[in-house]
């Protein structure tokens, strides 16, 4: 499987719905979030998704990534429930990783995923905290 990348602007009509319908099945579907998806980063010079399809170009696995504050960030990773346990996600961080790795890296981690992030060389940096009605926790990998 092949990861597509888009700023913002690049971004066609069809990759935002694909992009918004996985957050959508995600997020307010499957984990209730109590906050609304568009925030206003989407469609940013600075915000880059990166994402893997299937055959018939549905969207499976998907994050982005965005500048807070000068920092790089990642946010908003959402794989499909009939395509997790594959690796997708993982895929995409090592991407991140790849393209910014030089650079440090924040994310806020849904708890539950801590030693997940861990394993890509993310550190727990402060007390954990509620974010869409989700327990999450903050954290941090150094750029190399």
């Amino acid at each position: 499987m092949t990861i597509t990348a888009r700023t913002g602007p690049e971004l066609s009509a069809r990759e935002v719905y694909e992009i918004w319908r996985i957050r959508d099945v995600v997020f307010a579907v499957e984990q209730k979030c109590d906050e609304p998806d568009v925030d206003g980063v989407d469609l940013r010079d600075d915000c880059t998704h990166l994402w893997i399809t299937d055959d018939d170009g549905i969207v499976q696995s998907y994050l982005r990534t965005y500048l807070s504050d000068g920092v790089r960030k990642i946010g908003r990773v959402a794989t499909l429930e009939d395509a997790r346990g594959k690796g997708l996600s993982g895929q995409l961080i090592r991407e991140v990783i790849a393209r910014w790795g030089d650079q440090k890296i924040r994310l806020g981690a849904q708890a539950y995923l801590e030693d997940w992030y861990a394993s890509f060389g993310f550190v727990t940096t402060g007390p954990h905290f509620m974010e869409a009605g989700i327990d999450h926790v903050p954290m941090t990998r150094e750029g190399n």
